[in-house]
């Protein structure tokens, strides 16, 4: 039996059984924890009423699951990430902030906010309010939404180097900050998951770019999903260039970190939505599915890495194209989902794909149902998923503010008595 959390992830990604679960919170920005609901573990587990938890994630405001509340969660599986966040500065210089629900945390220096004029707040890329803000949060709100800032569109002048201008080659001090995330992880006997950069290809929530201080290129959301069909030669190309950079990084990444993590985030792209698809598996194969398989043919060429694809809604329809393509791993198996019934799931693909999520129901039992709904929902899921391996567990997507503490105990009460057989 596997005797390190290293271990059991290794062996839960050659779905071989282990004993008890391999446990994910807080390893990549999808399957976090809301910073006001880690205040609220951190008091119920840890007995910590005064203390502020940093936002590690500002753009979710994901909480920082440090060493001491791993331990308290069971957590087999850490974070190897990047060093600045999502609107483009370090997490470092903590400085308090309250949140709308009163939560006392931590933010990092350059969480830098102006008042938007209606109660809520501005947020600003590497904290630079002397630019346009890249971010707001509406009074009373949990999380950032991005702020449009599409320049006008002319036709004859769009130019796909516009959509690369944030992606380059790692400079050496990102690769050394990887390193040294990596090494910690390896210390402590975890298992490890590299967030790889600039590999999500037409992923919603990079697309504006919230991190960079001028935008060029095709920005707003809904301008974008239009130009992934009346302007698909243009997205190709972006794709294309996007390509190329990210497989040198890779490369990069690889030589550096060599068996410190085990698996890789390569795409948080969102496929569907709760009833079927908003892609046609014909788009996906044309647009996506090439540059999907060119990353994961490198990675599986030049690691012992398994790849990992994120998206939401219902999937079922592309899962054998994403098998194709490369991907081990899936996430976040959005149950609720048309077609995504955890026994079809597990029967038909269980044996090609890991299974990472879809612990528990994140929209609705585990915010509005009862403790006991939370951990008879979970007990099954995991019933299900982990049979003959090939499961990590964690909710399905990030858990949401305002979900209550005692619910989230019971997933994990849950959680701990499927450990035990």
């Amino acid at each position: 039996m596997t005797s390190t959390s290293a271990e059991r992830l290794q062996a839960t990604l050659a779905h071989r059984p282990v004993e008890g679960v391999c446990v994910d919170f807080g390893a990549t920005h999808v399957t976090g924890i809301n910073v006001s609901v880690v205040a609220g573990l951190r008091q119920a587990l840890l007995g910590e009423r005064a203390y502020r938890v940093k936002v590690s994630e500002p753009y979710q405001m994901l909480g920082e699951i440090d060493d001491k509340l791993a331990g308290a969660l069971g957590i087999d599986v850490m974070p190897v990430m990047g060093r600045k966040t999502m609107f483009g500065f370090e997490n470092k210089d903590w400085k308090p902030f309250t949140l709308f629900d009163g939560t006392e945390v931590l933010v990092p220096g350059d969480f830098n906010l102006t008042e938007d004029g209606a109660g809520g707040y501005y947020i600003y890329p590497e904290g630079d309010t002397s630019v346009s803000p890249s971010g707001r949060m509406p009074k009373d709100g949990y999380y950032f939404d991005a702020v449009k800032r599409q320049e006008p569109i002319i036709e004859d002048k769009l130019n796909p180097a516009d959509n690369l201008e944030e992606f380059s080659p790692l400079a050496q001090e990102d690769i050394d900050h990887y390193v040294r995330q990596a090494k910690v992880v390896a210390a402590q006997g975890k298992g490890a998951i590299l967030s790889a950069p600039g590999t999500a290809f037409g992923d919603i929530a990079l697309v504006p770019a919230c991190w960079r201080k001028q935008v060029k290129g095709i920005r707003d959301v809904e301008e974008w999903y239009v130009s992934t069909a009346l302007r698909r030669d243009y997205v190709y190309k972006v794709f294309e260039g996007q390509c190329e950079i990210a497989l040198g990084n890779l490369a990069a990444l690889a030589k550096a970190l060599g068996d410190k993590v085990q698996a890789v985030f390569l795409t948080g792209t969102d496929f569907g939505t709760q009833r079927g698809l908003f892609i046609s598996p014909a788009a996906y194969r044309d647009l996506y599915k090439p540059f999907h398989k060119k990353l994961n043919d490198f990675v599986h060429a030049n690691t012992h890495w398994k790849t990992f694809i994120h998206s939401c809604g219902s999937v079922v329809d592309l899962i054998p194209d994403f098998i194709e393509a490369g991907f081990d791993i899936l996430n976040p198996i959005q149950c609720s989902a048309t077609g995504m019934d955890p026994e079809k799931l597990k029967s038909k693909f269980g044996n090609k794909v890991t299974f990472w999520g879809g612990g528990v129901d994140t929209q609705q039992i585990l915010p509005f149902g009862t403790p006991k709904q939370v951990y008879d929902q979970t007990r099954r899921r995991i019933e299900v998923f982990n049979k003959n391996g090939g499961f990590v567990f964690n909710t399905i997507h990030n858990i949401q503010a305002k979900t209550p503490v005692e619910n989230v105990l019971a997933m994990l009460a849950a959680l701990n008595d499927a450990k035990k057989g």
